[in-house]
């Protein structure tokens, strides 16, 4: 068999396009990397770290003697399952920021373990009672790595007796919860706090409707809590007001039950009607009201088209269709060419058998049903009556919350690098506004700055992104740069950078296929016996494309499973004991 010119040149081109964009690429990438360094190597102006004066019940800025007040947990796991020794095996460290530093000197407290569990907690010199005073939480989060799956929020713990911080676990009692948290589609800035009910004793959450959205940034993110006297709360993120509110109103489940309840013990009368509508009982079928008359006919006025050829099939063997040469007819029996539709049929109104179409029935009613009209009988909806709500109490003040003892972080992610700095609780929202002033905003600008430096930069008449290039201008670049693009997508995650360019991964696709069908279509076609270097390129293309499919329908089973697994092993809060 011989392979023609076309097929030869076919394949040359598309190896030599394929290498051509790996070699584009990492041309590309060093460039990137060149741009970046130079970027990053660029002068920004630091301020250098002093310790502010500000007072507080409890202020950390984790200068050096921090580890005189903070302790890891060295809790056990409770859940008997668990196949690791300690429940938190995750590491802590007091370090600068290592992704985009704000302020020279400048340490905060650092997760150090991706998928791994973590606690610290530090007791405060003297428990923190708002009653009748502001209460303010402000800290910095800082997310080096991002966060994908896990949580980055504290917990202001309940001073007792038993607070322990080698025993700091999940289950140790808390009075609030607050802090940023992600994981799959929660996205949120948790605000919880427990409540006492006065009656029995018990502890319940109580968790903030409509939380605000967690930012996740690589720069420095301010997350400020501030609770009223007045029983009013707000969240500012960086300085920005995200939320506010009513302890009273916008916790669920509510801080006070409902003053009356429903009966348990009343049942609706066996008598009481509750259907509003009911079917005419006078109404009657009217005696020409044919049921089962069908809902279409034959159409007995229709008339066969002059052009319609009743003496010809519908469908006829292919006459170009020819038995393959490998066909075995002991083996594979008598061979049939496959059928095509008749083209004389394509000119004419239709072939074969004529038939009288149906129309729809003029005497068609279908099933007669009596027209519906009020209840006259109708009492309305049943309720049970109401009574007194036994457990019902009225806590007024649910602000005033019980004395806190200490400050703990116990997380789970699956992102290391977290960074924790600039911790005020107290009664000022004065002082943590010149706290913010001090820090924050410093950091933020410095930040902000370098992380714009850190960007690759472009002409003003090239386009930022392949997404704004149009294929009508230059064809040859639009192609590479789509192509560039989905391949750096593919390779942190291929099931995205088929969701993001499907176009591309169809054309990729389709290339493919079209590749394989040349080659196929060469072997079938040409005349006489293909050559063994021929028959093993289509093995090698055939193979290729298969590959091809293989890998893209393992990368998305492997994310699928990845993003489930994650979710699996994740738990933010676990509840803890009665207290």
């Amino acid at each position: 068999m011989r392979l023609n010119a076309a097929l030869l040149s076919t394949l040359y081109t598309s190896a030599a396009l394929l290498g051509q964009v790996r070699a584009d690429d990492e041309a590309e990438d060093a460039s990137s990397t060149s741009i970046v360094e130079s970027s990053t190597s660029s002068v920004i102006e630091k301020p250098t770290f002093t310790p502010s004066i500000v007072k507080a019940p409890f202020f950390e800025q984790f200068t050096d003697d921090w580890d005189s007040r903070w302790a890891p947990s060295h809790a056990k796991k409770e859940d008997s399952k668990a196949t690791e020794d300690w429940a938190y095996v995750g590491t802590w460290s007091v370090e600068e920021p290592t992704v985009l530093k704000g302020i020279e000197g400048d340490k905060g407290l650092v997760v150090k373990n991706p998928a791994a569990h973590h606690a610290i907690s530090a007791k405060f010199d003297k428990a923190i009672d708002n009653k009748g005073k502001t209460l303010v939480v402000q800290y910095e989060v800082k997310l080096q790595n991002g966060l994908e799956c896990g949580g980055a929020y504290m917990k202001l713990l309940k001073d007792n007796k038993a607070l322990h911080a080698d025993e700091f676990s999940n289950a140790s009692p808390y009075v609030i919860m607050f802090g940023p948290d992600k994981c799959g589609a929660t996205n949120k800035v948790h605000f919880i706090f427990k409540h006492k009910n006065p009656k029995t004793g018990e502890y319940e959450e109580k968790h903030l409707k409509s939380a605000p959205m967690a930012r996740i940034v690589k720069t420095s993110t301010l997350y400020t809590l501030i609770v009223n006297p007045d029983q009013t709360f707000v969240i500012n993120v960086d300085g920005v007001e995200s939320k506010k509110g009513s302890l009273l109103e916008d916790f669920t489940p509510a801080v006070n039950p409902e003053k009356e309840i429903d009966d348990p013990a009343d049942t609706k009368p066996e008598d009481w009607v509750d259907e509003a509508r009911i079917p005419d009982p006078e109404a009657t079928k009217p005696a020409d009201w044919d049921e089962d008359a069908p809902y279409e006919i034959i159409d007995e006025e229709a008339t066969k088209p002059d052009d319609w050829l009743e003496d010809e099939p519908a469908m006829i063997p292919d006459p170009e269709a020819e038995k393959p040469e490998d066909w075995d007819d002991e083996e594979d029996g008598d061979w049939i060419p496959p059928s095509v539709p008749n083209p004389k049929c394509e000119e004419a109104s239709g072939c074969g058998k004529w038939e009288k179409p149906t129309k729809k029935n003029p005497e068609y009613k279908g099933k007669w049903t009596a027209e519906y009209i009020d209840n006259p009988a109708y009492k309305g909806v049943w309720k049970p009556r109401k009574i007194a709500n036994p457990d019902y109490f009225e806590d007024k003040t649910p602000a005033n919350f019980e004395p806190m003892g200490a400050i703990g972080f116990e997380i789970w992610t699956m992102q290391n690098d977290i960074l924790f700095d600039n911790i005020y609780i107290g009664h000022s929202i004065e002082d943590a506004e010149k706290l913010k002033a001090e820090t924050w905003d410093i950091k933020n600008k410095v930040e902000t700055a370098e992380d714009e430096a850190s960007k690759p930069k472009f002409d003003d008449d090239t386009p930022k992104s392949p997404m704004d290039l149009n294929f009508m201008e230059d064809p040859v670049h639009y192609v590479r740069e789509k192509l560039d693009l989905f391949v750096t997508i593919a390779r942190g995650d291929p099931v995205q950078a088929i969701k993001f360019m499907p176009e591309v991964a169809g054309a990729i696709g389709t290339v493919f296929a079209l590749l394989l069908a040349v080659v196929i279509g060469v072997l079938t076609k040409s005349s006489g016996s293909p050559s063994p270097q021929v028959k093993k390129a289509a093995e090698n293309l055939k193979k290729s494309a298969a590959d091809a499919k293989d890998q893209v329908m393992d990368a998305a089973a492997s994310g699928s499973e990845k993003v489930q697994a994650e979710v699996n092993k994740r738990t933010t809060r676990s509840s803890g004991p009665a207290e």
